[in-house]
Order: structure tokens, then sequence, then C-alpha cells
């Protein structure tokens, strides 16, 4: 699998947000992903940029371009050293919430991506990737 384009951007307040967002879009246009695609996958990452920055306290986004022989994709991977989830399975769980918001952040974000993972420690922070593939 080649990785077309790759770059890293930290994610300290609202506007690294907006520029993730947008960056996220950029690619998936640039990889010829549907309007469909391109705004699940912005959904996702719009909902875990925002979980690094509120839960972990900021970190990092890094986007890929992939491409891997016929299939082509966007990968974005976000990364935090906060305090880290407790009990995964329980925070994949629809309507469970640590901020009073509806609970749908996680579970929601992979119901919109063709793969995801998350990795968790307790006061080492949380890494979350998804890869939507046109």
């Amino acid at each position: 699998m080649a990785v077309l384009r790759d770059e890293l951007i930290g994610l300290r307040s609202m506007d690294d947000m907006i520029k993730a967002r947008q960056l996220v879009r950029d690619c998936a246009i640039f990889q010829g992903l549907s309007l469909v695609d391109q705004t699940k996958i912005v959904t996702a990452a719009s909902e875990l940029a925002r979980n690094t920055l509120v839960h972990g306290g900021g970190g990092e986004m890094r986007l890929q371009a992939l491409n891997d022989g016929p299939r082509r994709g966007v990968k974005v991977i976000f990364a935090d050293r906060g305090p880290g989830i407790p009990n995964i399975e329980l925070a994949m769980k629809d309507g469970y919430t640590t901020r009073g918001g509806l609970g749908l952040g996680l579970s929601g974000s992979k119901r919109l991506v063709n793969e995801f993972s998350i990795e968790s420690q307790s006061g080492k922070g949380t890494t979350v990737s998804i890869v939507r593939w046109k």
C-alpha cells in the first residue's frame, strides 16, 4: 500500500479543528471519494478532532492519502496524551457520554468509516485511526 500524501497537524484550538476538517475534505476530493463518502469521513474526523481537544486536552492529526492497488482511500489518525479511556467497550456504546452529549461520538464515527481502531491507556492517552475507501 502506497501513501500518496502524509500531513501532520496539531489540534490545540477550535481553529485547528476547522483546519483539520478542511484538510480531510480536500484529501477526500483529491482521492476521488463521492460526495457521500466525503461527508462521512469529514463528519467522523470532525467528531474525533473534537474528542482530541475536549477529552484529550489537544493532540495531533495525521492525514494520509492511500493507494492500495485499485483502491484509493483516506486515513486519519488522531492522537492525544490525555487521561485515556478507562473502558473502551463502554465508551463505544451508543448513548454513553462523560460530558452530557448524545453519546454517539465514537460509535457514530465508527459507523461512518470502513476501518476503525482505537487504543487507549490510562494516563497516557488515546489514538484513534479511521479509513474511508473509495
